[in-house]
């Protein structure tokens, strides 16, 4: 996919880490696909073993692809918090076997996504993405637009997370911070406007004009 509408871009949430691993030389395609296979491999072999095992599995990809571990758990540590959650409440509901298998299994797709993400350029994950879309051509989808639409969210997404963060300090600063109010207003009119500029900026490239 080539043109004006998309622009190049490391990575979603800064992810990707220049490098010249295996992993790094892999095509984008190849990649996705081995981790749509991992996925529905976790959810289909079941045990504790089986989840250590596609824990190693990831361990040793990062490994491979050479990348920081800062790199990776940036966007691990949620992941680590969730899978905690999750695994105390299985814990208590079904034994600890069930809670240590669904919460290294989350553990070790998050780390399988962040190797590829942090190994694979963002543009190449989306020039995926607009050839897996070429089918919705024929109802009238342009599958460049599928591929750009994704990438905005993505972009979006630290934009809009900064943007919290800056509104909690504000409100924190004038002893406001316990205030629904002052959080969820002034927030959410400046997502309203990041998203009408969006709009407008795309708008003003032509996108959707014939």
């Amino acid at each position: 996919m080539s043109g004006p509408l998309r622009p190049p871009w490391a990575g979603p949430l800064g992810l990707y880490h220049p490098g010249t691993s295996l992993l790094h030389r892999a095509p984008a395609g190849l990649k996705l696909a081995s981790l749509a296979a991992s996925a529905v491999a976790v959810v289909a072999v079941r045990g504790p073993v089986s989840a250590l095992l596609f824990l190693a599995v990831a361990l040793l990809a990062q490994l491979v692809a050479r990348v920081p571990w800062h790199r990776t758990t940036r966007g691990l540590v949620p992941a680590l918090v969730t899978a905690a959650l999750i695994g105390a409440y299985q814990w208590w509901a079904r034994g600890w076997v069930t809670a240590l298998e669904v919460a290294v299994d989350l553990v070790a797709l998050v780390l399988l996504g962040a190797v590829v993400t942090a190994t694979t350029r963002a543009d190449a994950l989306l020039d995926v993405l607009a050839r897996l879309a070429r089918p919705l051509r024929h109802v009238g989808v342009p599958p460049e637009t599928v591929a750009l639409a994704v990438g905005v969210f993505l972009r979006t997404i630290p934009v809009l997370a900064r943007m919290s963060m800056e509104t909690r300090d504000a409100a924190r600063a004038r002893g406001l911070d316990r205030e629904p109010r002052a959080l969820l207003v002034p927030a959410g009119v400046r997502m309203v406007a990041h998203a009408r500029a969006t709009g407008d900026a795309l708008a003003a490239r032509g996108l959707g004009e014939d």
